[in-house]
């Protein structure tokens, strides 16, 4: 974001152009909602089409494959993890659209905003508050990233707690609580294992996620400080607020990673308080 906050005077965008990139972020956005699932329903053998149909044939199909005791999904367990797969695949790729989007967006705002004189404090403010809530969008769609990217890695273990939700069926909790004993008495059998496995490499996931991204907001944080040097007053008021922005969001991601490490450390105890209903 701040790369571009702090291009030349002489590169300016129209506000035509402006408005072709907000139209741009609607539309991305409307796409991130309706269209992860009809793609990823197209390759669906089970014929999955939406989140009800998904929750049902997972939760049949969770049962079987449990009460079978073999680690290798079944083939109705498969379709639905390869479904929640796709799903997040998809996702992930419209978020970093819209992220990029956003950010092009964010930076052209806030550029305005310190290129105003202070006679222009009414239209300074406006730009501010569009400034920043296009920021916040653009900080939302990153989270989006994150989110997808990691139930795109470990599918399997993202689509668990939909098992959970309400109402649950008597010969479905009659699994989850075996499954829950099993974790209590530190037991072990092929499916726990697996699912034990993904549900790790879900967090491995966020820690490399998050991680790369504490990177990435450090490093801008450093550049947004570095060119404030010969800026004007509002120059330099923006990129300072950006730069505590993005310094904030290191530590945040920092403690993410944290967070995660230790669940990657003892992965049973976590994995335990989902099946406890306590995560």
């Amino acid at each position: 974001m701040g790369g571009l906050a702090v291009a030349p005077r002489e590169r300016r965008i129209s506000g035509r152009g402006v408005g072709l990139i907000a139209v741009a972020s609607v539309l991305l956005g409307v796409a991130f909602v309706f269209v992860p699932g009809m793609v990823a329903g197209w390759g669906s053998e089970g014929g999955i089409g939406d989140a009800g149909e998904l929750r049902d044939a997972l939760r049949v199909a969770f049962v079987g494959y449990w009460s079978s005791g073999v680690g290798e999904f079944s083939p109705a367990l498969n379709d639905v993890v390869e479904y929640w797969f796709r799903y997040h695949v998809v996702k992930a790729l419209i978020a970093v659209a819209l992220l990029g989007v956003l950010t092009a967006l964010a930076a052209v705002l806030w550029k305005a905003v310190g290129q105003e004189d202070d006679s222009g404090w009414g239209r300074r403010v406006a730009l501010g508050a569009a400034g920043a809530g296009v920021t916040t969008c653009a900080l939302v769609a990153l989270l989006a990233v994150m989110a997808n990217v990691q139930g795109a890695v470990a599918p399997y273990a993202s689509v668990l707690p939909m098992l959970f939700d309400d109402p649950v069926g008597s010969e479905l909790a009659g699994t989850l609580e075996g499954v829950g004993r099993q974790l209590a008495a530190s037991g072990s059998s092929p499916a726990l294992e697996v699912m034990i496995g993904d549900f790790t490499r879900y967090h491995v996931a966020m820690v490399v996620i998050a991680s790369v991204v504490a990177v990435g907001c450090a490093i801008a944080t450093v550049v947004l400080w570095k060119r404030r040097a010969g800026r004007s007053s509002g120059e330099r008021g923006v990129l300072a607020g950006l730069g505590l922005l993005t310094m904030g969001l290191t530590v945040v991601f920092v403690v993410v990673a944290v967070a995660n490490t230790s669940t990657v450390a003892e992965p049973v105890p976590a994995l335990q308080a989902l099946f406890d209903g306590r995560w």
